[in-house]
């Protein structure tokens, strides 16, 4: 078996890491796009998290730190190697990170209708709070994202 690699995306990665979530998250985003993964690897090039088996992307997250909290988004595991560890690994890579930086509490996006995202990010010790609710305004440019 080959074993798992975890390691920061790099620019020449993000036409793979685009192409990866489309087959393996859930959910489509405003940002899900060359320009939108080019800006988060160029500003913050830690952010973007991959785990390879091989050459071959089996997940990702992006773990963002604003210097005040920590964000957790597109975990996502390619369905063929779910149930492996694989998401165990980049949440421990990411709470490592954002330990490094000085974070005190991290946060994810979390498509209510996704019930298997819900059960594995309870096991990873996350709960949701029932008493924030996320509000979103799509900027000028940018189209709306079709997540409930």
């Amino acid at each position: 078996m080959t074993e798992l690699r975890i390691r920061a995306a790099a620019p020449e990665d993000l036409d793979t890491v685009l192409a990866f979530w489309k087959v393996a998250a859930e959910g489509t985003s405003i940002s899900d796009d060359r320009e939108g993964v080019e800006r988060l690897v160029a500003r913050d090039p830690g952010a973007l998290i991959l785990a390879e088996k091989g050459a071959e992307p089996v997940g990702t997250v992006i773990a963002g730190f604003d210097g005040w909290r920590c964000h957790l988004y597109r975990l996502a595991v390619h369905p063929d190697h779910r149930r492996q560890g694989i998401a165990s690994a980049l949440l421990a890579a990411a709470e490592e990170r954002f330990a490094s930086l000085g974070g005190r509490r991290a946060d994810a996006m979390v498509l209510r209708r996704n019930e298997t995202a819900h059960r594995a990010w309870g096991a990873a010790g996350y709960a949701p709070e029932e008493h924030w609710r996320r509000w979103v305004k799509p900027l000028p440019g940018g189209a709306p994202d079709d997540r409930p």
